[in-house]
């Protein structure tokens, strides 16, 4: 009997896609309404949000498909916050909980950046700073910049579909 071994090797390797990392204060859905606005785009709340049931976290996402350029947008959320309680176990006449807010991250990597627009497209340079100039047009954004998706740990968080 013979043995067929399939190789995979670099057929997974590189992410063909543009992210953008966002630090802003604003909330998810007026951040869509001003990148709607700057850039041209339709961003729209995704039905469901984005679940790890592993670590019980979920994250907004807001999405666009560009029919035209066959090209999809998102915008999604970098930070989960979820309260959890916690018992004390002293042996007291009152028992007594104390709530805890645990901050769950979707890229560790970079915990100072609040929101990123993942744009499943590798554009050229010029198309990627045109990108960036229209983004920071916007008063509410304190910066943006790109990250090379592959050098990323946990690329894995970024697959939606």
């Amino acid at each position: 009997m013979a043995i067929h071994k399939l190789i995979l090797g670099d057929v997974f390797e590189e992410v063909d896609c543009t992210l953008i990392a966002i630090h802003s204060t604003v909330e998810d859905y007026r951040l869509a309404y001003l990148l709607n606005k700057h850039l041209s785009i339709n961003l729209t709340r995704s039905v469901s949000n984005l679940d790890f049931s592993f670590d019980n976290a979920t994250y907004s996402i807001f999405e666009w498909k560009d029919s035209k350029q066959l090209i999809t947008w998102s915008l999604v959320s970098n930070i989960c916050k979820t309260e959890i309680y916690k018992q004390d176990n002293f042996n007291s006449l009152f028992s007594t909980e104390e709530k805890i807010t645990r901050i769950i991250y979707l890229v560790p990597e970079y915990k100072a950046v609040n929101y990123f627009l993942k744009i499943d497209n590798q554009f050229n340079l010029s198309k990627e700073k045109s990108i960036l100039n229209n983004i920071f047009e916007i008063p509410q954004v304190a910066t943006a910049f790109t990250i090379d998706i592959n050098q990323l740990k946990s690329k894995d968080n970024l697959i939606f579909s």
